[in-house]
């Protein structure tokens, strides 16, 4: 097990660090009301939201992603390619 570069523990080889499950299991739940989403990465993941959106986006070209959490990673694949359809 290593370290990132942000200092946060990484998972052993083909594992998740806790890091990226947090990340996920944030997207697994739902948001009431405009900026709670952002207040929670804030408070909870210690990110800014620029960063933890990078973060996202990296994690979710993780197979070990895919293979933690299969319905969080394809719902948010899904919505990426749409949004990437629409530019």
């Amino acid at each position: 097990m290593g370290v990132d570069g942000d200092g946060e523990r990484l998972g052993g080889p083909g594992e998740l660090g806790r890091r990226e499950r947090d990340i996920l299991a944030l997207e697994r739940r739902g948001f009431s009301g405009p900026g709670a989403k952002e207040r929670a990465i804030r408070e909870e993941l210690g990110l800014v939201p620029v960063r933890y959106y990078q973060l996202l986006n990296a994690l979710l070209d993780d197979e070990r992603a895919l293979a933690c959490d299969p319905v969080t990673v394809n719902r948010l694949r899904r919505v990426r390619e749409g949004r990437r359809g629409e530019r």
